[in-house]
């Protein structure tokens, strides 16, 4: 990676120690790789921009220029698209016949040079300026709505149509921002431009002197523009009459939901939420895309041992299985594709979610509407006098739901639920604590599972990885393993965007209710205790998921130590 190669650079200069970059590098990694080493380095008062340059000038043999003496023509900065601009961090600065002069804050990014090269068909001469002018100029030189003009350029926007939208507001100034075309096409390249970058979330966020907007992609927010301030009431009122919410309301929270029709018959659905903030209204938008949404629990991610176990245990005819695990960790997904396993038409399949992400056919789902008092409990209640055989509740929050789901489980139905705990043994004192008895939970509960999604390494730029032996059997790896582990990681590509990661898998604990455990529940054994027992009868931890799925070079070592704590 460059930030590597920049780093040994400074180090061997004696500019920073060993032990300040490896420190530089952690921070690079906790950001998901989109902090530059050098800001960082300046950040954390190890270097600053004067004497990076001046470095990296005499390093390299090319000459620094400071960007606020040149007022560059518009011409130039043309040659080079704002998207490309930004992901750089560099600045065309001048053209001389065939030869464009660009401004880069890190000349050893030798794949930048030959990308704009590429690109441009100029040839490049590099000269170097500090990160903090080349922002300036990016700030001032490339409109952030014109990247949009240029995202909107290859997109057939006449496919997108929105569904069932109220167009008629009786609040004229409002509606007349919001129907002006430049509006509405950015609000449709917003949406259609995260639907072709394979996003999960779009955020929508006001500040005092910013407007952005970014992806969640494979987990990690990504910056993706920056409209003009100028339009932020307008977009977001325009989001708000797609999602049919109340566009005059701008002091409360407010849910809703887009639907629309995308070209070729593909449906693409929005969950909006509207949350108000210091500085106007962030809204952020989950993605349902049913084509995308991988039913199959064979492709999910589990281990052969740990599939069957919950394969076994979601069969049976009564009982309770939970899924756990944070907001975003493919707990819906799991319990759609148990769902979808056991879609039968000899089955009576009852669901209560909040909220209904996708639909299935020959599923009886549910919407909860706490505001009139339809919530998990009352539904839960109704659906024990439907006849039902298998029942899925979106979440367990408290006493009263988790209670009628252990008698329902207890009485010959089989229950599916999530709750937010950090792994699966956790799951068992979090029910204890909502009150229930611990000779029911033993006896009600069949399997938990708990799960994180991990980035997968780029197939297209996988290269393998050298890391520390010492390293690996601190991560968990047995010592006489680690000597022969070969890690993969991606290098970036024009596939992956530059991160080195594309697409998710999970890592999965999938704890059954073996009898020993259920033994330790009657006794009052704490969560550590349990833990180290499932742990003695076989019973992977994430930690160890997360190795296995690097041992397969489906993942990095990065991505296990981010999304999975150390066993102990």
């Amino acid at each position: 990676m460059q930030s590597s190669r920049l780093g040994e650079i400074l180090v061997t200069n004696n500019l920073i120690t060993r032990e300040q970059l490896d420190k530089a590098l952690d921070e690079q990694k906790m950001s998901g790789g989109q902090a530059r080493l050098g800001s960082i380095l300046i950040k954390q008062k190890l270097l600053n921009e004067q004497d990076l340059t001046s470095f990296l000038s005499k390093q390299y043999g090319v000459p620094t220029v400071n960007l606020s003496d040149f007022d560059i023509d518009p011409a130039v900065t043309k040659t080079i698209q704002a998207e490309v601009v930004q992901k750089y961090q560099l600045v065309p600065i001048n053209r001389a016949g065939s030869t464009l002069i660009v401004a880069v804050t890190d000349p050893s990014n030798l794949f930048a040079i030959e990308d704009i090269k590429f690109m441009t068909g100029y040839n490049v001469e590099m000269v170097v300026a500090s990160e903090s002018d080349i922002k300036m100029a990016i700030d001032k030189y490339y409109d952030q709505s014109a990247s949009l003009a240029d995202v909107m350029g290859d997109m057939d926007l006449e496919d997108l149509e929105v569904v069932d939208i109220e167009e008629e507001i009786d609040i004229s100034s409002m509606e007349r921002a919001t129907e002006d075309a430049p509006v509405v096409r950015m609000v449709n390249a917003i949406l259609q431009d995260a639907i072709k970058k394979k996003a999960s979330d779009i955020h929508i966020e006001p500040y005092e002197k910013l407007f952005r907007v970014r992806y969640r992609i494979d987990g990690v927010l990504y910056e993706a523009m920056k409209p003009p301030l100028k339009l932020k009431n307008a977009i977001t009122s325009r989001i708000k009459i797609m999602a049919e919410l109340d566009i005059a309301e701008r002091r409360l929270p407010q849910d809703g939901r887009i639907k629309i029709k995308l070209g070729g018959g593909r449906d693409m659905d929005f969950r909006v939420s509207v949350l108000p903030t210091l500085f106007g209204e962030k809204i952020c938008l989950r993605l349902l895309d049913k084509s995308s949404l991988q039913t199959d629990l064979t492709k999910l991610g589990y281990e052969p041992e740990a599939l069957e176990a919950f394969q076994r245990e979601i069969h049976k005819p009564f009982g309770m299985v939970l899924v756990t695990g944070p907001t975003g960790s493919g707990k819906t997904v799991s319990l759609y594709s148990a769902i979808a396993e056991l879609n039968k038409v000899s089955e009576n399949i009852s669901t209560a979610e909040d909220p209904v992400e996708f639909n299935f056919a020959g599923i009886n789902q549910v919407q909860m509407h706490e505001d009139i008092g339809l919530n998990f409990a009352a539904a839960l209640r109704s659906f024990l006098r439907q006849d039902p055989d298998i029942i899925m509740i979106g979440e367990i929050r408290d006493f009263e739901t988790a209670e009628i789901a252990v008698k329902a489980a207890l009485t010959g139905h089989l229950v599916l639920s999530t709750l937010h705990t950090n792994d699966a043994p956790a799951t068992i004192n979090r029910l204890l604590n909502m009150g229930i008895e611990p000779f029911l939970v033993s006896s009600a509960v069949n399997l938990i599972t708990a799960q994180r999604l991990a980035r997968r390494v780029c197939v297209e730029c996988k290269e393998p990885e050298t890391i520390p032996v010492q390293a690996l059997i601190d991560a968990g790896v047995p010592p006489d393993e680690a000597p022969g582990y070969i890690c993969y990681r991606g290098k970036g590509c024009a596939l992956c965007n530059g991160t080195g990661y594309k697409g998710r898998v999970g890592f999965y604990q999938v704890m059954p209710m073996l009898d020993e455990i259920r033994e330790l529940i009657l006794n009052g054994a704490n969560t550590a205790e349990i833990k180290r027992e499932s742990m003695r009868l076989g019973i992977k931890t994430m930690r160890q998921s997360g190795l296995t799925k690097l041992k397969e070079g489906v993942t990095s070592f990065e991505e296990v130590l981010r999304v999975t704590i150390a066993d102990t």
